[in-house]
């Protein structure tokens, strides 16, 4: 292995400095990259980029998709969460979770797209004492819940057709939607009213409501959810609310752009 003597009486190890500058280069850039792209912006060899990138993505820091680009992957929203003082997104989000969580003692949660899956990058458990089995990090189905709805709310037709032709809907619930036409109303209606519903579709027994957040510009898809048992949210109190998480999402969008 080569290295680099610093100034500072240490040996600098070239290996991290290349895996920091594809790191860097990866959240500079508005898509996922690949290994020439990354290889050609940094001047790297290629078989060097291929080895970093498949370390990164065996310890869940990158995702490799199907068609061999690199996102970040869970471990890195995990420690974005770890390191909330320095996290702009959670830092920003949280005092909204624990709005949310104070108004309607609900258990509100944060996460993000990523290629098709939701990763949850932060939550407030329910003030009623029931906690949810999601944890930080944890991915969800990229077509389960009203979170996700609120994510591909932010997509246009195009990409939402392409991940609905990917993707098969599944019968979590005896309620789950299982018909792609009307799940893309779903969508829609998401985009109209600035909100997404989930009535016992993703767990039995459990309502959520989500909002979408545009985040640094709409370059990455997120969404704030409440959930809840049925029991604890009567008909009555969905206006209100939906309108109190419709509030948030403008608030929060505007400062996150």
């Amino acid at each position: 292995m080569d290295y680099i003597m610093s100034p500072r009486g240490f040996k600098r190890v070239p290996a991290v400095d290349k895996c920091f500058a594809i790191l860097e280069l990866l959240a500079q850039s508005k898509g996922p990259m690949g290994i020439s792209d990354i290889s050609g912006k940094l001047e790297l060899n290629k078989s060097t980029v291929y080895n970093i990138g498949h370390t990164l993505t065996d310890l869940n820091v990158l995702e490799n998709q199907g068609d061999g680009k690199f996102v970040f992957g869970t471990r890195f929203y995990i420690l974005a969460n770890m390191a909330k003082n320095r996290s702009a997104l959670i830092q920003v989000a949280h005092p909204y979770l624990e709005e949310i969580n104070k108004k309607t003692k609900l258990s509100a949660f944060l996460g993000i797209r990523a290629d098709r899956q939701a990763i949850l990058v932060d939550k407030v458990d329910s003030a009623y004492g029931l906690k949810l089995s999601s944890e930080i990090g944890t991915q969800m189905p990229i077509l389960a819940g009203a979170g996700i709805k609120a994510m591909l709310a932010q997509l246009s037709d195009r990409e939402i057709d392409e991940i609905l032709a990917q993707t098969d809907l599944r019968q979590f619930t005896p309620y789950s939607i299982m018909d792609k036409e009307l799940y893309k109303k779903e969508i829609r209606n998401v985009r109209e009213q600035g909100i997404a519903y989930d009535l016992e579709e993703y767990i039995e027994g459990m309502i959520a409501f989500a909002i979408p957040v545009e985040i640094y510009g709409g370059d990455v898809q997120g969404a704030i959810w409440a959930v809840g048992l049925t029991r604890h949210v009567p008909k009555s109190t969905i206006p209100e609310m939906a309108e109190l998480l419709r509030g948030i999402s403008e608030e929060i969008s505007y400062r996150l752009r």
